[in-house]
């Protein structure tokens, strides 16, 4: 069954760390609707003042984050000892689990294009180990066929393995360039929850126009298809099975109880977050 639009989001424009300029396509009022999906943020931008104060060190438990740059330079640290940087093409997968620190700090450059989503983990999941992928675009497998090129950073696509398969939500990441006027199909699992990012150009899905820089949603179904215009079309591709739980959520921390959430506030106030000694 052909999957079709269910919403349509274009998000709203924000700041966020230290005065990072970013629209926040997806966050807490869709968590149910894109559940195991918590938030999107996206970022263009040719003037480095629109983010070079950065994300300074910050906390977060429960989730992973997925940082993922088409272009741009952004330096990394975490409470693990991890440190470099996301260059074009490439992704930061980071599972904070228990507990972590990091900063991210973008650098001037020509232009910052990119996205973090934020991916819930399951209860069972919120307090594992944390954990640090450094995803270099060399890792990254592109299948090229007439017109269409495809990165994998997560999951399968034409019997080709992606960089990572996630450990907790087996999350499906694709990144998708159309040229114009060819049309895109790929077989899903009905369960899942998918939707798409639309960098730049536009397309059409089942008679109905699709613009850059939005979200849309699918309803449920195995197969997803779209034809990009005369622009051409680039988009990113995110399906998982939704977890079906509560959420309790404050700032960086996403827990399944109110309980949760307190004790994961007082363990940051006194010193007792990161479960082991670090350095930063």
């Amino acid at each position: 069954m052909l999957r079709g639009i269910r919403k349509i989001v274009t998000g709203q424009k924000t700041q966020d760390g230290a005065g990072v300029h970013l629209v926040r396509v997806i966050s807490r009022p869709d968590v149910v609707d894109f559940d195991p999906f918590l938030m999107l943020d996206a970022f263009d931008s040719d003037n480095p003042d629109d983010y070079i104060k950065g994300f300074p060190w910050h906390p977060h438990r429960g989730i992973e984050t997925v940082t993922y740059l088409i272009q741009g330079d952004i330096e990394h640290g975490d409470s693990l000892g991890n440190k470099g940087s996301i260059l074009d093409g490439g992704c930061q997968w980071m599972t904070a689990g228990g507990g972590i620190l990091h900063q991210e700090m973008p650098q001037a450059c020509e232009r910052m294009l990119g996205v973090q989503l934020w991916l819930n983990l399951p209860a069972k999941d919120k307090m594992t180990q944390p954990q640090y992928r450094d995803i270099t675009t060399e890792k990254v497998p592109k299948v090229k066929k007439e017109g269409t090129t495809v990165s994998i950073i997560s999951g399968d696509y034409d019997n080709v393995s992606g960089a990572v398969h996630g450990d907790y939500v087996k999350m499906t990441f694709l990144d998708v360039e159309l040229e114009k006027d060819v049309e895109f199909d790929f077989m899903t699992n009905p369960e899942d929850t998918l939707f798409i990012y639309t960098v730049y150009g536009s397309g059409s899905i089942d008679d109905n126009q699709v613009d850059a820089k939005c979200g849309v949603l699918f309803e449920s179904g195995d197969l997803f298809k779209i034809k990009a215009s005369d622009q051409g079309l680039r988009f990113l591709l995110f399906a998982g099975k939704p977890l079906k739980e509560p959420i309790a959520w404050g700032g960086p921390i996403v827990m399944n109880t109110k309980e949760e959430l307190n004790q994961a506030f007082r363990d940051l106030e006194d010193g007792t977050f990161i479960r082991k000694d670090v350095i930063l």
